[in-house]
């Protein structure tokens, strides 16, 4: 497969800005993977598609407020630091982006905070835009993380074209994330309600839950034609035994599994074993899914609608089928559903 096979016009206007007024409220088209059928529904008809002892399986990564601003001692330049990793707590060392990277050199200081209360200093270039920042702090390491947190906000990603609301801290997490370290969104798990999870569990749909830290890079550019030499970012991900008991019961029971979002699959594609079992895992992942790719272990997938050319759109149209997603987002575009972070879902069945 080649980028330019996933190509496609996007009109602006399409891609949404802000979050639903109601977590899931949104539209739901639906792909049926072996027919190319296309349905039209809101994402409340999504239980109608799935029966009791199905499983639903989450990404349940925490956000951390990881977009910052900065000013570059001396000149006072602004400049957008992107909060990756920490890389030692003790020495609180992050790993990070910066922007514009040009004016970033080992030895200055950033300042941050509206009296300039947080000092951090450049100690190393890891690449074109990385750097590793040792911020110069006194307190306990919770001190540290609180006060570097207070002043960051969420980290929208770049095609939404105004500056992060205190709205979009809360926007922009699942309700049942809970371990920290993203730096962006598992997208697809934001449109999923207290009240939905409540039907969930009324319906009798099981749910598992798997950690994978993504991060602003499923936003970069691929800047090569043939994917086979396309490198993703290595990313965080933890698989624990229960969720594996979960998932490996229900396939063995010929029940459905429904991959919440692009990192769910690439989470379990990652842990998968010669059975065609998750097993568990703790540690990174660099696992690049594109046409044509055989899925072990999802039968269903729950997906944002994707931009022009993306990781997350080649994954999609992997499961999907090529043929049938790229003509399902052509008619997405027609329809005028909601692209992005915020905007509506694609449900991929059989």
């Amino acid at each position: 497969m080649k980028l330019s096979q996933f190509k496609f016009k996007l009109p602006e206007d399409l891609i949404a800005q802000h979050p639903d007024p109601f977590r899931d409220g949104c539209r739901m088209m639906v792909l049926h993977r072996k027919t190319g059928k296309v349905e039209h529904k809101m994402f409340s008809d999504l239980l109608s598609f799935f029966n009791e002892g199905d499983v639903f399986v989450f990404n349940d990564s925490q956000v951390i407020p990881a977009h910052l601003h900065g000013n570059k001692e001396r000149t006072g330049a602004r400049i957008e630091v992107f909060l990756r990793r920490e890389l030692n707590a003790e020495d609180r060392l992050w790993d990070v982006t910066v922007d514009p990277a040009r004016k970033i050199r080992i030895g200055n200081k950033l300042y941050f905070g509206d009296d300039d209360s947080l000092v951090a200093e450049v100690i190393d270039n890891t690449t074109s835009r990385g750097r590793t920042l040792r911020f110069l702090y006194d307190g306990t390491h919770e001190e540290f993380k609180h006060d570097l947190y207070t002043l960051g906000v969420a980290p929208l990603p770049a095609y939404i074209k105004r500056e992060a609301e205190e709205e979009d801290l809360e926007a922009f997490q699942c309700i049942f994330a809970k371990n920290e370290g993203a730096t962006t969104a598992p997208a697809t798990g934001l449109h999923f309600s207290k009240i939905t999870m409540k039907k969930m569990e009324i319906t009798g749909i099981n749910t598992a839950f798997l950690t994978l830290h993504c991060g602003q890079s499923n936003f970069n550019k691929t800047d090569v034609e043939d994917l086979t030499k396309h490198k993703m970012d290595s990313e965080e991900m933890h698989i624990t035994e229960e969720c594996c008991n979960i998932v490996n019961k229900a396939k063995d029971e010929g029940r459905q599994i429904l991959a919440v979002g692009t990192t769910v699959q690439r989470a379990m594609e990652s842990a998968c074993d010669t059975r065609h079992h998750i097993t568990p895992f703790d540690g990174w992942t660099n696992k690049f899914i594109f046409p044509p790719y055989n899925f072990n272990i999802a039968t269903s997938m729950l997906a944002n609608f994707y931009t022009s050319e993306s990781t997350l759109l080649m994954l999609t149209a992997a499961f999907g089928d090529y043929d049938y997603t790229m003509a399902a987002y052509k008619t997405a575009v027609k329809q005028g559903y909601h692209f992005g972070v915020y905007g509506d879902v694609m449900l991929i069945v059989d």
